[in-house]
């Protein structure tokens, strides 16, 4: 594994921490050390088109930008080989989406409804510098995510990696400099875990930053919604999900299987933020889902990508004892793990009061139960703080609907794996443990009303009426 230093991105040029302190970044499988990044410090954070975008897209596709990302990729986050393509590909995707929006951040103007005669003219304006906080588990994906739509609605944006991938996360920062981003209108800091709480709240307390984009877990993203709110600042926030799949009795249950593992462990998606879901089967679809579910389950692999290339899921982590504790009943798995590798499991008896029903597992784990009506999983559907995603199978489409249209969620697929995004919509909650707001141009920009009035305006309490 290569040996790297990450540094800061101030006003264009890569720099070191104004003291010189850097922090260790770990190999997640081999705890190995594979490098140092600089650990800002309180004086760091205070310094501070679409021709550009589409550069940036054809730059990710080179074979330069490539070997870059999926070296620092499988040393900081231990991705395997499809996990990388997907970052890449997905991050091109996100480029152009939000190239094409630069001719959409446009105002209107009409005839004024209350100074007979004038005229409105409605700005739609950028916010000023933005703070966008990106995640470890797909770090060239939500680090691009984090900043486009920020920048492409004319705002400055302040980025802060994780300090489990700050190279991978540096990287896009190099790109987007090289694809010609003016100096100071992107800046990276990195920091360390114990620095970042007091840092990263000096960072929304500075009254240069007007916005604030967080994507991670409810718990860090409920503190710093706390910051924000002394201050009144704006966020969007992308929080956790538990991702419900709504099985009923006529369900193609192998593509239901397939479907719930694909999305749910992760087998194609490595390394991602997989929800520990709760899927609700009527009770005569169990016959054949278990079946099914304990075959697909089976056949995934946990471990590391690099020695052993039958591994489909990369490091997760996840607790699972308390389930079986509990009452739950184990289909599938050990309840062992190996480092920070756990292997696929599979828990019959899941239910409302267990942690493995109201938290996120954020492991390749996936819970089971039973209802005997269709009201009653929508119930136990809806029996949650998270709304980020969901599922319904069955063979009546219009079933499906009424079902889906029940269902507290972001997105919800029929016939389709939990997981799913659109172009100009991504994914959002609706508010609780998944966070709100959207990246999206209504959220990075604000409304700026200019009225002129009419030349012979009266002014009724000078004038009269």
């Amino acid at each position: 594994m290569a040996s790297t230093e990450t540094l800061l991105w101030i006003n264009g040029e890569r720099k070191s921490a104004s003291d010189h302190t850097t922090f260790e970044v770990r190999n997640p499988l081999s705890s190995k050390v594979v490098g140092s990044s600089a650990s800002a410090t309180s004086q760091d954070c205070k310094q501070k088109s679409a021709d550009i975008f589409l550069k940036a897209a054809d730059l990710v596709q080179t074979e330069k930008y490539k070997n870059k990302f999926k070296q620092a990729l499988q040393d900081e986050t231990a991705a395997t080989n499809s996990w990388v393509m997907i970052n890449i590909v997905g991050s091109r995707g996100g480029i152009l989406e939000a190239a094409s929006l630069a001719s959409q951040v446009k105002g209107e103007s009409f005839p004024s409804s209350s100074a007979i005669g004038g005229h409105v003219i409605v700005q739609r304006r950028a916010h000023g510098a933005v703070l966008s906080i990106a995640p470890w588990n797909a770090p060239v994906t939500l680090t691009f995510r984090a900043i486009l739509i920020p920048l492409i609605c004319g705002n400055t944006v302040v980025l802060k990696s994780s300090e489990y991938s700050p190279w991978s996360q540096e990287i896009v920062v190099e790109l987007m400099h090289e694809a010609g981003l003016p100096p100071g209108v992107l800046n990276y800091i990195s920091m360390s875990r114990e620095s970042s709480p007091k840092l990263t709240a000096e960072l929304i307390g500075n009254p240069l930053i007007r916005h604030v984009n967080f994507t991670g877990s409810d718990r860090v993203g409920k503190i710093l919604a706390g910051e924000a709110a002394k201050y009144l600042k704006p966020c969007v926030f992308e929080l956790g999900g538990k991702a419900p799949a709504v099985v009923l009795n006529d369900a193609d249950t192998d593509a239901a299987a397939r479907g719930i593992a694909h999305w749910r462990h992760a087998a194609l998606r490595p390394d991602l933020h997989v929800h520990r879901a709760r899927h609700r089967a009527a009770r005569g679809s169990r016959v054949h889902l278990f079946p099914s579910c304990n075959r697909t389950f089976a056949n995934l692999q946990a471990g590391n990508p690099l020695t052993n290339p039958a591994t489909q899921l990369s490091a997760l982590f996840t607790w699972l004892r308390e389930a079986r504790d509990s009452g739950a009943e184990l289909l599938v798995g050990d309840l062992n793990r190996e480092g920070t590798v756990v292997q696929p499991h599979l828990i019959k008896g899941v239910r409302p009061g267990m942690r493995a029903w109201e938290r996120e597992s954020f492991g390749p784990v996936v819970g089971i139960a039973v209802v005997d009506t269709v009201d009653e999983a929508i119930e136990m559907a809806n029996a949650t703080e998270y709304s980020l995603s969901a599922s319904v199978w069955t063979k009546d489409i219009n079933r499906a609907l009424d079902v889906a249209s029940q269902i507290r969620s972001g997105n919800t697929s029929i016939n389709g794996a939990t997981f799913h995004t659109e172009a100009g919509l991504g994914v959002a909650g609706l508010g609780g443990a998944t966070g709100y707001g959207r990246f999206d141009i209504d959220n990075f920009t604000i409304k700026r009303m200019i009225i002129v009035h009419p030349s012979k305006s009266k002014f009724p309490l000078v004038d009269g009426w």
